[in-house]
């Protein structure tokens, strides 16, 4: 699909230098929008992505008309899709040419009402192709224009269900899938050390988003948890698992 108007392209307002790039999956509503907004209110460039092309421009205008900012930019992007992954990472190449920080929030089903002996694996595969695979995708398309960054952060938002070391029964789905995605952040830190890459696994908390329900901590102190890893110094921690800046039992 070309890109829309609006869609962040090689004839788009310049970024400036000192602009950070950061672009947050799954950024339409809860932590993501919030992330988005956070983000912006630091100056960055903000690459707003969502599924649905309607919304990931709804709410781009309302982050621009919040923030006070032009430099919030909405780009159709679904973490499950090859091709979507694909076009996203050659939008962003064109336009920017780099990618300092990439967040990697987008995630599905908090099974509740399941149980790991009596699971649906119908339901496992599919949280599995979000909240694990999703990621993968993204971190192996866009590892070249974090490499092109001089100050490159990948972050993927986790939780503390993944947590072996506290880890019981109950959101088998959700829990399992988070916890190879902890794995994954080990993997791609080691990894991309040499480029300079920081990555790292953050939880934001329960937060009162949709996912959350209703009852959890504020969505503006679950994105700070989340903006503590994006803009870490370079010489911050890379493959930590942490929730407001402080470390999670893997």
């Amino acid at each position: 699909m070309p890109p829309s108007a609006a869609t962040p392209t090689a004839h788009s307002t310049p970024v400036s230098p000192v602009s950070p790039v950061s672009l947050v999956t799954g950024a339409t509503r809860g932590i993501g929008r919030e992330v988005s907004r956070q983000l912006a209110d630091r100056g960055h460039t903000v690459l707003l992505t969502g599924r649905d092309p309607d919304a990931a421009r709804r709410v781009a205008e309302e982050l621009r008309a919040e923030a006070g900012t032009a430099d919030v930019h909405p780009l159709p992007l679904d973490v499950t899709d090859d091709r979507s992954v694909a076009r996203a990472a050659a939008e962003v190449t064109e336009a920017f040419g780099r990618l300092d920080v990439l967040i990697n929030n987008a995630a599905i089903t908090y099974d509740t009402w399941q149980r790991a002996v009596t699971a649906d694996l119908t339901v496992v595969r599919e949280a599995a192709e979000t909240n694990l695979y999703g990621p993968w995708r993204m971190a192996i398309a866009f590892a070249p224009l974090l490499r092109a960054s001089a100050h490159p952060r990948l972050v993927n938002v986790s939780s503390e269900a993944a947590s072996l070391t506290n880890m019981g029964g109950g959101t088998p789905a959700y829990s399992a899938s988070k916890t190879a995605l902890n794995a994954l952040t080990r993997m791609l830190a080691a990894e991309l050390r040499p480029d300079g890459v920081l990555v790292n696994a953050v939880c934001p908390g329960w937060a009162a988003t949709d996912m959350g329900g209703p009852g959890g901590r504020p969505v503006a102190a679950g994105a700070a948890s989340v903006l503590s890893a994006a803009t870490l110094p370079d010489d911050g921690p890379t493959g930590g698992f942490f929730r407001d800046g402080r470390p999670l039992p893997w």
